[in-house]
C-alpha cells in the first residue's frame, strides 16, 4: 500500500501529554521524526520493486519472496499498538532510540544476507523496529507542539512519508538496476544515523509512565496467531497446499487469535485492543473496510512492480516509476476529499470511493505483453488513486467520529494495525502469482485483480450497511 494511504491512517495515534514538552529545538525534533518514520515509508515501498532480483539472486521460491514482504509486515501488524504503550511505559525517547538503532542494525543484517532464512530473520528485526519507532515519533511530535503548531508539524510528518513513499519504489528501482538489490537496504544506513545523532540532540527526556502496565500477553498471542495464520495461508496457497501440517498450523493460530480475543476481553480498557470499541457497529464496519480495501492494495503493490519486470520487460527503476502518479495523486486530492466529508458525512464517500478503486482493478485486466504504461497500467493507477483519495481521509475521521473520546488512540492506532494486516494477508495468498512465468504468470495476476476487486467492493458494502447515518462532525456510535 501507499506511504501517503499508511500515513493517514498512523497520524491520528497521537497519545500526547497535558502539557507540550519543552524541546529546546522544535524543529530538530521535527526533523528528527520525520527522518525516524522515513525508514518505515522507504522501506515499505522500496523492497517490492527489488523482489524480482532478490529472488533469482538468492534462488527464493515464491514462498520466500512472500516471506520477504511478510516477514516485515507481521511483527508491525502485531507490535504497533504495544510499541505506542511501551513509549508510554519507558519513555519516548529512549524507545525511539531503540527503534531507529535496531531498525538500522536489521537494515544492515538485510544487505549482507547471505541466503534467503537470514534475509528474512532480519526483515522481522526491522518490522521490530519499525513497531517501535513509528508510534514513538508521532508521540513525540505530540509531546513537543500543542494547538495549531502540533497539526501544522503531524501535517509535515505526514506529506514527508507520503513523498518519501513516492520516491522510495522509483529510487529502489534505479539502485536495483544500477548497484544490485543489496544497496535498497543500505540506503537505510544514513538515514538511520542522522535521525539517531538528531534524536540524542534534539529529543527532551520525558518521565516515564509506572502506571500503564504494557499488555504483553496480548501482543504475544497475537503475534503467534498472526504468523502461523500467515505461514498456513503461505504455504496452502504454495508447494505444500493444505497438507495435515498446514491446516493443523493454522488450526492453532486460530486458537492463538481466539485467545487474544480472551486476554483482551479480560484486561479491558488496559488491554491494546480493547474490545469495548467493537459496541460501535460504525467502528467494526470501518475495521471490516480497512483490512478488505488496505489488503487489496498490499497484494497490488507487491504483484504489479512484479509483473511490470517480468512479464512486461520493465526494468527496475521503470516499474517503480510506474507507481508514482498514485501517491502523488493521493497528496492532492485526499484534503479535498476530507473536505467533502466533512459536508456530507463519511458514508457515502466510503461507499463511493472503494467502488472506484475496485473498477480501477478491474481496469488492470488489461495488463499484458507487450505492456503499454499509457493505455494499459496509467489509467487503471489514476482510476485506483481517484477512489482511494476519496475514502482515505474520511476513514481517518469517520474512525475517531465512532468511538467515544477515551478510546481514540486506540482507535486510530488500531485502523493502522488492521490496514497492515490485510496487506500481511493478501500478500500470503499471492504465491502462486509469484510462482507463475509467462503467460501463466498474466493470468494469474488478471485472477488476483478481480479478487481484488471483489474485496474492495466487499468494503464498499461493509460501509454501507454498517456506517450508520450521522450528521456531519458528530460522531457516529
Amino acid at each position: 500500500m501507499t506511504s501517503l494511504a499508511q500515513s493517514q491512517c498512523d497520524r491520528t495515534a497521537v497519545h500526547a501529554r497535558a502539557e507540550p514538552v519543552q524541546a529546546p529545538y522544535p524543529r530538530l525534533v521535527l526533523a528528527t521524526c520525520i527522518l525516524a518514520s522515513s525508514l518505515a515509508f522507504v522501506d515499505g515501498s522500496v523492497v517490492n520493486v527489488a523482489l524480482p532480483a532478490i529472488g533469482h539472486a538468492l534462488d527464493a521460491p515464491a514462498s520466500g519472496l512472500q516471506w520477504i514482504v511478510n516477514g516485515y509486515l507481521l511483527p508491525l501488524s502485531a507490535l504497533l499498538l504495544l510499541g505506542g504503550a511501551a513509549a508510554d511505559r519507558w519513555g519516548r525517547r529512549p524507545l525511539l532510540l531503540a527503534g531507529i538503532l535496531l531498525f538500522g542494525l536489521a537494515s544492515l543484517a538485510c544487505a549482507l544476507a547471505p541466503g534467503l532464512p537470514t534475509l528474512v530473520a532480519a526483515r522481522i528485526l526491522q518490522g521490530c523496529g519499525a513497531a517501535m519507532l513509528m508510534p514513538t515519533s508521532l508521540a513525540v511530535l505530540g509531546d513537543t507542539f500543542s494547538g495549531e503548531a502540533r497539526g501544522r508539524a503531524i501535517g509535515i510528518w505526514a506529506a514527508t512519508g507520503a513523498i518519501a513513499g513516492a520516491v522510495g519504489p522509483m529510487l529502489g528501482g534505479v539502485l536495483v538496476d544500477t548497484v544490485g538489490w543489496r544497496a535498497v537496504f543500505l540506503i537505510n544506513l544514513p538515514l538511520a544515523g542522522a535521525a539517531l545523532v538528531l534524536a540524542r540532540r534534539a529529543i527532551p527526556a520525558t518521565p516515564a509512565s509506572t502506571v500503564r502496565k504494557l499488555d504483553l500477553s496480548g501482543a504475544l498471542f497475537a503475534t503467534a496467531g498472526l504468523g502461523l495464520v500467515s505461514w498456513a495461508l503461505t504455504e496452502g496457497s504454495g508447494r505444500l497446499g493444505w497438507s495435515a501440517s498446514v491446516a493443523g498450523g493454522a488450526g492453532v493460530g486460530v486458537i492463538a487469535l481466539l485467545l487474544f480475543l480472551v486476554v483482551e476481553r479480560r484486561r479491558g480498557d488496559a488491554a491494546m485492543m480493547p474490545l469495548a470499541m467493537f459496541g460501535s457497529t460504525s467502528f467494526t464496519g470501518l475495521t471490516l473496510l480497512t483490512l478488505l480495501v488496505y489488503g487489496a492494495l498490499g497484494g497490488l503493490f507487491v504483484l504489479l512492480p512484479f509483473v511490470l519486470i517480468q512479464a512486461g520487460g520493465y526494468s527496475a527503476a521503470m516499474a517503480g516509476a510506474a507507481l508514482l502518479p498514485l501517491p502523488l495523486l493521493l497528496a492532492v486530492l485526499s484534503p479535498l476529499a476530507g473536505s467533502m466529508a466533512g459536508r456530507v458525512g463519511p458514508r457515502l464517500p466510503l461507499t463511493i470511493g472503494p467502488a472506484i478503486v475496485a473498477a480501477g482493478f478491474v481496469m488492470m485486466l488489461r495488463i499484458s505483453p507487450p505492456v503499454s504504461y499509457w493505455t494499459d497500467v496509467l489509467p487503471a493507477l489514476l482510476t485506483v488513486s481517484i477512489g482511494l483519495a476519496g475514502a482515505v481521509a474520511p476513514l481517518t475521521s469517520a474512525v475517531l467520529g465512532s468511538v467515544g473520546a477515551d478510546y481514540t488512540g486506540s482507535a486510530s492506532g488500531l485502523n493502522s494495525a488492521v490496514a497492515r494486516t490485510g496487506g500481511l494477508v493478501a500478500t500470503a495468498l499471492i504465491g502462486p502469482v509469484l510462482a507463475a512465468t509467462g503467460s501463466a504468470l498474466v493470468g494469474a495476476f488478471h485472477v488476483a485483480t478481480l479478487c481484488a476487486a471483489g474485496s474492495c467492493l466487499a468494503g464498499a458494502l461493509a460501509a454501507f450497511c454498517m456506517i450508520r447515518r450521522a450528521s456531519p462532525g458528530t460522531q457516529a456510535h
